[in-house]
């Protein structure tokens, strides 16, 4: 019954044909007994960093595959025992009404405990544990955070925007990143508005208008919520729950017709449908792509080559796909997609809903 839950809902996501099915369960299977470790120690493990785990089941499971909740708890630079404790806390914080709810306890005692950069090899292992051993469907995986816990999701909802279907940050500092990246992830904002420590609710309102000007500049992107609230300090009382549900109208969209990709600190070669060379990658370069039909339009590309992989549910595959920048058309031609390009791309992206048929490789 699992696997067929899993075709239909990944057929559905895709739009893949059948050919794809048994590549699809051959990677999941796969999946599957490389992460047993993970499931049962209940922990992953890289190198000598040591994540555990606590989750919980909520609900009856939907015909498309359970949600998936990454919930961060606060703490940071201070003793083991006080982490320890908000680990706790965290482990039963918020309650959604449906999916695995995954309480991790953070690998080290430190301010940037959520986004050290070994950590996002760590959440994508996690990820992958739930979609093969418990059903997860990758397009409804959730990520919130309180306080330090809030600090890692400022950094990993631009950073992993395309693993995630919403986000939400509790009283959390953003200090100096871009939110440009979550053009299309759903985000949630909450601080208390006496929440002065660091400066915490003047620079989250400062967030707050930041995606406003984003959103109005974009009108069908920058999906968010900002919630000060005026008479609470860092603790909210809970009234930050309200997230939850808000969080659980949205879907991942893991092909997006426009995607704004700006690296961070911690350098990706991969976003949504776009790989970028890896030598070339350096904070702050940045590229914007926007589909029209059957035509792929670089709006601004700091690379000297983008690699593009495309899926019926990009642009149509059946004809010419063409791809267009700065009035210069640099392709205009028929792709074959091909069962070997699938299983590249899905071993490549580790995620079947981003596995895709076709690939270009553009030169600028």
């Amino acid at each position: 019954m699992r696997k067929l839950v899993l075709s239909l809902f990944l057929t559905a996501s895709l739009g893949c044909m059948a050919q794809y099915d048994e590549v699809i369960q051959q990677w999941r299977d796969s999946v599957r007994k490389a992460t047993d470790a993970v499931i049962g120690g209940k922990i992953v493990v890289q190198g000598e960093n040591r994540m555990p785990l606590f989750w919980t089941i909520y609900g009856k499971e939907p015909t498309d595959g359970r949600s998936m909740w990454i919930s961060l708890h606060g703490g940071g630079g201070t003793p083991k025992q006080v982490n320890d404790g908000q680990w706790q806390n965290q482990k039963f914080l918020y309650t959604p009404e449906e999916g695995v709810y995954v309480a991790p306890r953070a690998p080290w005692d430190a301010w940037d405990m959520w986004f050290q950069e070994p950590i996002d090899s760590m959440y994508l292992q996690l990820i992958r544990a739930m979609v093969s051993h418990y059903n997860v469907n990758p397009d409804k995986v959730y990520i919130l955070g309180y306080s330090a816990g809030g600090d890692g999701i400022w950094r990993l909802a631009p950073r992993m925007a395309d693993h995630w279907a919403a986000a939400s940050m509790m009283a959390g500092h953003p200090g100096d990143v871009s939110l440009v990246n979550v053009r299309n992830l759903p985000f949630s904002i909450w601080v208390g508005g006496k929440d002065a420590a660091y400066n915490r609710n003047i620079e989250v309102a400062k967030r707050g208008a930041e995606m406003d000007s984003l959103q109005t500049h974009d009108p069908e992107g920058y999906i968010h919520e900002t919630h000060i609230l005026a008479d609470k300090e860092h603790w909210m009382d809970r009234e930050d729950r309200a997230a939850v549900p808000w969080m659980a109208q949205y879907r991942r969209n893991p092909w997006p017709k426009k995607l704004v990709w700006q690296q961070e600190p911690v350098l990706k070669p991969h976003f949504y449908w776009v790989s970028v060379p890896e030598n070339e990658m350096e904070r702050g370069k940045r590229v914007e792509l926007l589909v029209k039909g059957n035509t792929i339009e670089i709006l601004r590309c700091d690379y000297t080559s983008l690699t593009l992989r495309l899926s019926p549910e990009l642009l149509p595959l059946k004809g010419k796909v063409k791809v267009v920048y700065q009035g210069r058309t640099l392709f205009n031609n028929r792709i074959k997609p091909s069962t070997d390009t699938f299983r590249k791309t899905l071993q490549q992206m580790q995620d079947p809903c981003m596995a895709a048929p076709a690939e270009l490789k553009i030169t600028m």
